[in-house]
């Protein structure tokens, strides 16, 4: 089998993750979409919101596993779950730049390979954070954002574990 982990934060997942997602699992026989945590970030929802929104929106593809990623590092956690490979998306140069070293490392650490898979060009523009702020700001962001992230944003409510 071949099984590959698609790391991130995903707070919130967007799009562009999902258009990322879909052409791994068409190149694997099972993704892992392994939500992690950064404890030195601050979150807008929570691991378990985080995990619920991934599961919600990725029910309808085959082969995808949501999973948090837990502490340690992504390459014994990918060796730890049989994964030949990581799968980052790229949106410009800056992304590639800063996932080469870490995709190098990560080569090293454990034989794990990354596999770059270029946004679409509509998508280009998609992050977390820029959702986020256009969102607190008043802008609608329903045209980026699958339905179950819609919703918790409108709810105006934090998530669990996050401050109110």
């Amino acid at each position: 089998m071949r099984r590959a982990v698609c790391p991130g934060s995903f707070d919130p997942i967007h799009n562009g993750h999902l258009e990322v997602i879909a052409r791994a699992a068409s190149l694997f026989d099972e993704v892992i979409v392994a939500v992690s945590t950064n404890y030195a970030k601050k979150y807008r929802f929570g691991l378990e919101e985080r995990l619920d929104m991934a599961r919600e929106t990725l029910a309808s593809l085959r082969g995808i596993v949501v999973e948090p990623v837990g502490q340690g590092l992504l390459a014994d956690y990918c060796r730890q779950r049989g994964a030949s490979a990581i799968v980052k998306g790229l949106r410009s140069s800056s992304d590639f730049d800063y996932e080469l070293p870490m995709a190098t490392m990560n080569r090293q650490l454990t034989g794990v390979e990354t596999v770059f898979i270029p946004a679409e060009g509509h998508y280009l523009h998609l992050s977390s954070t820029l959702i986020k702020e256009v969102f607190t700001l008043g802008g609608d962001v329903s045209e980026f954002v699958p339905k179950s992230v819609l919703k918790r944003l409108r709810s105006g409510e934090p998530g669990p574990g996050h401050p109110a």
